[in-house]
């Protein structure tokens, strides 16, 4: 198993994280979003993902080599192909709230502030990418904080974790990297600091990978 990502990337961070939780085995190859114009941006990256987006998750499955990209559908992947420990919850409607909370941050804030899209407004509109980020990203959180609110235990659904709490970690340390103020969202920081207890976490986080730059 292979997965081609980014150290500081939301989408990848997930991933890693599911795989830590699963006790799965994977070779890492970074893709530096930044340098050079994005590797992502390289021809032969277009062969792995023609989105040129981290992560793709390389793989065997039934005696081929199967690329996957899109990191919700790759949890979906890694939580059927091996379902123990669970990373979604035993009820039809747990399991639907923890892909409602995750597709908040997945659909409702990740795409509105990856790096293509502050490069396109710093460079075609003449804004500023910083703030443009932090006003999605806190017209998420908020509607996240709302919903978590009548869902969380000791994490985001309930006291198992679950995707929505793979989503939400990675989320916040943006959010503070762009000075967003996380003080209006007491259940998220909460159950963020649950999260960050946990070895699958701390194995998985930005700061511990090989590509991480200070």
């Amino acid at each position: 198993m292979r997965l081609y990502g980014f150290w500081r990337s939301t989408a990848t961070w997930r991933v890693r994280i599911a795989l830590a939780h699963k006790g799965l085995a994977y070779e890492y190859r970074p893709v530096h979003l930044r340098r050079d114009g994005g590797e992502q941006n390289r021809d032969e990256f277009l062969a792995l993902n023609p989105m040129r987006q981290v992560p793709v998750l390389e793989f065997e499955h039934e005696g081929q080599r199967v690329r996957l990209t899109q990191s919700i559908a790759i949890l979906e992947l890694l939580e059927e192909l091996y379902p123990s420990p669970p990373l979604l919850p035993a009820s039809a409607l747990g399991r639907a709230r923890a892909r409602e909370l995750a597709e908040l941050v997945v659909s409702g804030i990740q795409p509105l502030q990856n790096t293509a899209v502050q490069r396109w407004v710093r460079e075609a509109l003449g804004a500023d990418e910083a703030a443009w980020a932090r006003h999605w990203v806190e017209k998420g959180l908020g509607a996240l904080e709302r919903r978590a609110a009548e869902s969380a235990g000791r994490f985001l659904v309930g006291d198992a974790l679950s995707f929505a709490d793979l989503c939400l970690v990675p989320q916040l340390y943006f959010a503070r990297r762009f000075a967003v103020d996380l003080a209006p969202y007491p259940t998220l920081t909460r159950v963020e600091a649950a999260c960050a207890a946990l070895p699958a976490f701390q194995q998985a986080h930005a700061l511990a990978q090989p590509d991480a730059e200070g």
